[in-house]
């Protein structure tokens, strides 16, 4: 063997560096086996706070010591092989920044009715095409205001020496694009310095290129709306003046007077019957905000009936103090421009960010009277630091320094308003408003409220890493429990390890010592894999376990081709050197061509898949290569070992008993049954169409590509699906929900597309409340926020939400990642192979396997099973693409092989039927264990993988039946005249 001392070089170095990268994994676990024993109880539950106690002691503390180097925990955890969010629970979140709010800022006082219009329409062209939204904003522009330039709208003294009135619309529109490009930067900034501060270990964070969104993965968070918050708050300080009670009660009497007068118009245009006089009158209330003052204010010339009550006061609960049921009426009148005109332009309405009090399950929300123009006094920016502390009475709050011109301000504000109350307003929400005791100098200042430590730490962070230069909002969102992760890992591992074993097994019974020596190939190869993960700081996720299962099947085909080459020679009466030599040589290029083409998919996957999708990828292609470098580098280092010290007397053997016999060659004749296989083909791909045609959901497709909500729920016994549904649809106004089980009848797995394009958080958890308003009220059982089901509840312990434009993106980029790979596919065996025969029979054979596993998909729901098509899928069919177009190219390769053998006058026909016969027997080994594993994942994977493992099972069988039956035969059809003219043509 060549280059030995390289090999075993390169060999060593990767071992070398995996296990110091997969150590630390061990010293993490180990650190958690101590915690969960040192925070149990003599029953055996786990105190988590004592836990977490534990862990915190160490975090600092170096607690892996090389002799030359020691690592703290914190840096273990950061160096341990990452579990994804579906093995460990957690949350990813898809941001959006809104270049809206900065197109805005940019034209300042420019905007007009054409310029709103032109927003408008590039907010609903955006979700019809993948362009972005500056492209589509001036689209529409130029449509609203044809003859207008763009720098009439932004040209202006803050863009001055960047553009001018002369500019042209080029120059405009390159440079608002870079601002709003450089506005998704700054957002990504900030939000990486809030997560890095938040204390949560891996976290994944990365602008999405050639979009305005912002990926983030947080594993183990527990608290999904602290993160909402943290992520969407724009950190949009302000110190705002609060009216007193005696200065906004005219104002407040005359808004009620102007509503009263509305109602009252709208009653008559209606015909109604007025209202009835209410029992409670404002004045007399002795908890109103206005209690011991003079209502005559009230009145006016004109005559209204004074017993109809706006909201604004009727609701009151003592003082401007609001039960959240009606919140939503008090805003409703707020924002009727009619009823805020007879106001001062600096009074504003702000509610505070907590409740005041609760009351029989009741939060009470006070609304605050502020004094703000366009602008505050002194906003957020002056801010230069903010940590979390205590105040005077050891409660959680933020101590923040200001630079000198906020220190100035903030002087000059607090003596102006001695004895009167200054609102800290974050993003529109009220934190705390204290009362000013004392003039204060210096800049340094404290913000208390009713504070938790956590939202202590949060405010102070967002204080302290800056305010979003654009509001952001989440259109992709999973959470997944810690308990739903724990199930995903048993089943992973166990998928892996029965796989692992069946394959072990087969090899050695098979190939005898030939099979000792694959699997420690193998072996070597799942090392690598894990270690090489660890070494890029990838996450292991389930379809990443999904890939290394594929890749234990996979990469057995190379040791299986290098075996029965070696087997051939042997047979052929060469020695036992030369035929390991020659089997060895002969089929390195092939087994290169096969992973190089199943690369090409995985490298398309990962380019175009998005979320999970991209783990799967990574995985995928990290097992090609190391599966490719261990079989036939680490394989042959071990046989080049026992032959250099034993040479022909050397005790290796590559059959037993069973490989005997089905040792001798096959003669059969495939090529004459092809057009029997081409209506057979036909008539499959005809029934698969049919049955998506008559199925009543079609394909099923899943929230992936339509856009939605996702809930899994589990309950303590199982609920009918069926029954639970009609309960649900009632709750969401009569839009779109499928309920089935997920795994076991006591797990649901709920759908819907209500508020589909909505996605703020406010819908979400509108909608999450309809869902379980419709589970309480159909079971009886009410809604628990732990992860383990008790007595008389049930628990949501995953759910997710893909807004209506990131799943137009899923499928166009599910599109272009199979279009892209078969097109990738069809040029690399073109010029491997020489001639566009080869290409076409292999991208025809593919989609024959394409259509037939779209096909029994659609079979399988007709007859019940229930499959969504979701990312998972996508990556199924992509995956069968590589598997088969890896069986091809050994086809191919042996075709080319057979053909530059063969004697003048041998018949084409007769030289492909040989070429299929001599890989006959790879093919069926190498598809046998490759389904044996696939089918280990489908039974044990669990139900996230049930659909993919379905869609792999079913491709594998048509992968290996069409490279014999659909490429090799059109090759040939297309190529039989060319080659009565020239016998040769077929060589490449």
């Amino acid at each position: 063997m060549r280059n030995r001392g390289f090999i075993l070089f390169i060999a060593v170095i990767v071992t070398l560096f995996s296990l110091f990268d997969l150590s630390f994994s061990f010293v993490s676990r180990s650190i958690q086996s101590d915690a969960d024993e040192y925070a149990m109880d003599s029953d055996g539950h786990v105190d988590y706070f004592k836990k977490q106690s534990y862990i915190d002691s160490l975090w600092k503390t170096p607690v892996y010591d090389l002799g030359f180097t020691s690592y703290t925990y914190e840096e273990v955890k950061n160096k341990e092989l990452a579990l994804g969010l579906d093995l460990q629970g957690g949350m990813h979140v898809t941001l959006e920044v809104s270049p809206v709010e900065v197109i805005k800022a940019m034209a300042g006082a420019n905007v007009d009715a054409a310029f709103e219009t032109a927003l408008a329409e590039a907010a609903k062209a955006q979700k019809e095409n993948r362009e972005s939204f500056t492209t589509n904003f001036f689209d529409a522009l130029e449509g609203a205001a044809p003859n207008v330039p763009f720098a009439t709208y932004f040209a202006s003294s803050a863009n001055r020496g960047r553009i001018s009135f002369n500019s042209p619309n080029k120059q405009v529109v390159d440079l608002v694009e870079s601002e709003v490009d450089g506005a998704v930067d700054r957002a990504f900034e900030i939000i990486r310095t809030r997560i890095d501060k938040f204390g949560v270990t891996q976290p994944n964070i990365q602008r999405l290129q050639g979009t305005n969104r912002i990926s983030i993965e947080l594993p183990g968070v527990d608290n999904p709306e602290r993160v909402r918050n943290l992520l969407q708050g724009v950190a949009k300080l302000e110190f705002l003046e609060v009216w007193t009670n005696q200065e906004a009660q005219p104002f407040i009497f005359q808004m009620n007077q102007e509503w009263v007068k509305q109602e009252e118009a709208r009653k008559k245009l209606a015909g109604d019957v007025p209202a009835q006089k209410e029992e409670k009158a404002v004045a007399s209330d002795n908890n109103s905000l206005f209690e011991g003052d003079s209502t005559s204010t009230a009145a006016d010339s004109t005559q209204v009936d004074e017993t109809v009550i706006s909201p604004l006061l009727s609701k009151m609960q003592g003082g401007l103090v609001y039960s959240e049921n009606d919140t939503s009426a008090v805003n409703k009148m707020l924002r009727d421009e009619n009823v805020t005109s007879v106001v001062p332009s600096d009074m504003k309405f702000l509610w505070g960010h907590k409740a005041v009090a609760t009351q029989e399950g009741v939060s009470y929300f006070e609304l605050f009277v502020v004094k703000k123009d366009r602008e505050a006094k002194i906003s957020g920016d002056v801010i230069t630091d903010a940590i979390q502390s205590f105040d005077q009475r050891a409660q959680p709050a933020v101590s923040m320094s200001m630079n000198v011109e906020g220190a100035k301000k903030w002087k000059k504000m607090t003596g102006q308003n001695l004895g009167r109350r200054i609102a800290i307003s974050l993003d529109n929400e009220v934190y705390t408003a204290p009362t000013v005791n004392s003039e204060i100098d210096g800049g340094r200042s404290e913000i208390t409220g009713s504070f938790d430590i956590n939202e202590a730490k949060d405010l102070a962070n967002v204080l302290k890493a800056g305010k979003l230069p654009a509001p952001t909002r989440i259109i992709e969102e999973v959470v997944v429990g810690p308990s739903l992760g724990k199930v995903a890992q048993s089943e992973g591992m166990t998928s892996i390890l029965i796989g692992l074993g069946l394959v072990i097994v087969f090899m050695i019974a098979y190939y005898a010592k030939g099979g000792v020596i694959a699997n420690v190939a193998l072996g070597a190869n799942i090392f690598f894999i894990f270690g090489i993960l660890a070494e890029l700081g990838a996450a292991l996720t389930l379809p990443g376990i999904a890939g290394i299962v594929l890749t234990i099947g996979m990469s057995i085909d190379a040791n299986v081709l290098i075996f029965e080459r070696i087997r051939e020679e042997q047979r052929a009466g060469r020695g036992i050197l030369e035929a390991i030599n020659n089997g060895f040589d002969r089929a390195f290029w092939t087994i290169f061509d096969a992973n190089l083409t199943t690369l090409l998919t995985g490298a398309f996957l990962y380019t175009f898949g998005m979320g999970p999708i991209k783990g799967f990828a990574v995985t995928l292609m990290i097992g090609i290569v190391c599966s490719f470098f261990s079989a036939v580098f680490i394989s042959r280092l071990i046989v080049s070992y026992f032959t250099k010290k034993h040479g022909e007397n050397v005790s290796l053997n590559f059959e037993t008993g069973l490989s005997k016999k089905l040792a001798g060659q096959s003669n059969y004749d495939f090529m004459g049954k092809r057009k029997i296989a081409y209506i057979f083909s036909a008539i499959i791909i005809t029934l698969g169409i049919g049955s998506i045609a008559l199925s009543e959901n079609g394909l099923n497709l899943g929230v992936d590509f339509t856009g939605g909500r996702t809930y899994i729920v589990n309950f303590e016994e199982a609920v009918v699906p069926s029954k639970l549904q009609g309960s649900l649809v009632k709750e969401v106004e009569g839009k779109s929900v499928e309920v089935k089980t997920y795994g076991n009848d006591n797990t649901l797995k709920i759908t819907t597309a209500y508020l589909v394009d909505d996605e703020s958080t406010a819908a979400d958890d509108k909608v999450q409340a309809a869902i379980v308003k419709g589970i309480e009220s159909f079971t009886g059982l009410k809604y628990s926020d732990k992860q383990k089901v008790d007595a008389g509840t049930f628990v949501i312990p995953s759910t997710s939400k893909v807004g209506a434009t990131i799943a137009d993106d899923i499928t166009e980029g599910a599109e272009e990642a199979v279009l892209f790979s078969l097109a990738g596919i069809f040029l690399y065996i073109l010029l491997r192979f020489g001639k566009w025969n080869f290409g076409a029979g292999a991208v025809v054979a593919l989609f024959h396997d394409t259509l037939v596993v779209f096909g029994a998909f659609g079979i399988a729901n007709l007859l019940g099973a229930g499959f969504e098509l979701d990312q998972v899928f996508i990556a199924a069919v992509l995956t069968v693409i590589g598997y088969s177009i890896n069986d091809t190219v050994v086809v191919f390769d042996r075709v080319r092989e057979e053909t530059s053998n063969a004697t003048s006058g041998s018949k084409t026909i007769d030289v492909m039927n040989s070429a299929i016969n001599g890989t006959l027997n790879r093919t069926i080994i190498t598809s046998f264990t490759t389904l044996l594993v696939i089918l280990v994942l489908l039974i044990f994977g669990g139900e996230a993988l049930r659909g993919f493992s379905f869609s792999l099972f079913i491709g594998i069988m048509v992968g290996t039946y069409s490279s014999v039956f659909i490429a090799a035969p059109v090759v040939f059809d297309t190529s039989k005249k060319e080659i009565k003219k020239d016998p040769e043509a077929i060589k490449a």
